[in-house]
């Protein structure tokens, strides 16, 4: 089986294209291609099949073997294969998942990519879209969290798949390692949730940390770095254009009047490679 490793900002994928591999146990294999000593190492990955509503149709399998609804940097990741490998032979794509129709733009810099641009869709606060117990038309803004014998305020946020974002004073100081996989299970959320801890260091700049659900920490999150800035508009913190840093890299978010959000941000090609099946 023939594969690409890609990664955005350290958040990184195995990119496989459906169109020639046989993709049958991809699922069934997932832990072992994505383990860091076992397989090839990833935080997920990416599936590039035919779409009737789009130009291509994106799955992405967690390194749990869950399947995503939506992945920011994965969708970078995807975006710059196609367009690299002529698969897509425009800079501006739309791309369907299961978050919807997702559209990225190539930025291109003297015949090299440079960025991609991505359309994110609308951000909804109400719990019946994130999912999340309570009422279902009200906005989980501010909400008691408690895990373990601690409590935290936090605000969901859906960008296509569930995010539970907590505001600290110092980002460094949480043990998300501890934390991360209880509140991704919390009761509150029926289908987990990713979870993100952030420090306002201006009303233009985040400073991120996340737990991705079906990944475990991860240096990176495009989704999550949407939801975090949009929590932090919606609190007041931040104006409508945001610089996320994460411990991988700079996101860049922008927030519009119709809720519709704008991520821009890298994504690299590292290595292409063969995968002898009779190991799995």
């Amino acid at each position: 089986m023939k594969f690409t490793k890609m990664h955005g900002l350290g958040n990184d994928f195995i990119v496989i294209d459906g169109f020639k591999e046989d993709i049958s146990i991809i699922e069934e294999k997932a832990k072992i291609l994505c383990d860091r000593h076992f397989g090839i190492g990833a935080d997920g990955i990416l599936i590039l099949l035919p779409s009737d509503i789009a130009d291509l149709k994106m799955r992405i399998i967690n390194s749990d073997g869950s399947e995503a609804t939506m992945c920011g940097n994965g969708i970078r990741c995807f975006a710059v294969y196609a367009y690299t490998r002529k698969i897509v032979n425009k800079k501006k794509m739309e791309i369907e998942t299961l978050a919807g129709i997702i559209k990225p733009e190539i930025i291109v810099n003297k015949d090299i990519v440079e960025a991609v641009k991505v359309d994110m869709g609308y951000y909804s606060l109400l719990r019946e879209d994130i999912p999340m117990l309570g009422n279902t038309k009200e906005e989980a803004v501010d909400f008691d969290l408690i895990v373990d014998n601690s409590s935290f305020k936090a605000t969901a946020v859906s960008m296509g798949n569930p995010h539970c974002v907590i505001f600290t004073e110092d980002v460094e100081s949480i043990q998300l390692e501890s934390l991360g996989p209880k509140i991704e299970n919390h009761p509150y959320f029926p289908k987990r949730t990713n979870v993100e801890f952030v420090e306002v260091i201006s009303d233009s700049q985040l400073k991120m940390k996340v737990w991705e659900r079906g990944a475990g920490i991860t240096l990176a999150c495009g989704t999550g770095a949407c939801a975090s800035a949009v929590a932090a508009h919606k609190k007041g913190f931040v104006k409508d254009k945001v610089t996320v840093k994460l411990p991988g890299g700079d996101l860049f978010i922008e927030i519009m009047e119709d809720k519709k959000v704008f991520m821009t941000g890298p994504a690299k090609e590292v290595f292409s490679g063969e995968l002898e099946l009779s190991y799995l």
